[in-house]
């Protein structure tokens, strides 16, 4: 009966012969662990001052609904108390939809610095990553030839 070669210690030596850095994969995920808070830190701000301009929005259409409901000695109060309010929660819209695009924009200004800071660090690291690992290669391949012109 035929005996099946062992590759094992063949491909063994052979991946020995190739050095691996794995190097650039862990400061890969640092990097994206990196970039991952810091945009995680702007989307935090960024609900923080939302949920602050809805906060005070509230509190101050609560605070015109009490003039609304007071009571009024003229039946022509009511009217005018109601105009007040509907030109007030208008006025207070705009007010309260520009701050909210303030916000909007400084997230967006925010995530376009991450994203192209981002993106260079990334290719400075692939640059140099490819750079070392052209020169690994070019070692162990040279490394190699020599031993197997030597046996």
């Amino acid at each position: 009966m035929a005996k099946t070669t062992d590759f094992t210690k063949a491909f063994t030596d052979m991946m020995g012969a190739f050095p691996a850095d794995f190097s650039a994969m862990n400061d890969s995920f640092k990097h994206a662990a990196s970039f991952g808070e810091k945009m995680s830190k702007v989307a935090l701000t960024a609900a923080e001052q939302s949920a602050d301009i809805s906060n005070k929005w509230t509190k101050d259409s609560l605070a015109k609904m009490a003039d609304l409901t007071k009571a009024q000695e003229d039946p022509a109060g009511y009217g005018k108390a109601a105009t007040d309010f509907a030109s007030a929660s208008v006025e207070m819209a705009a007010e309260n939809m520009a701050a909210f695009a303030e916000v909007a924009k400084k997230v967006q200004m925010e995530s376009v610095e991450l994203m192209m800071a981002s993106g260079k660090e990334a290719s400075e690291e692939a640059t140099a990553a490819m750079k070392k690992a052209t020169a690994d290669v070019t070692a162990a391949t040279k490394k190699a030839a020599n031993a197997s012109k030597a046996a």
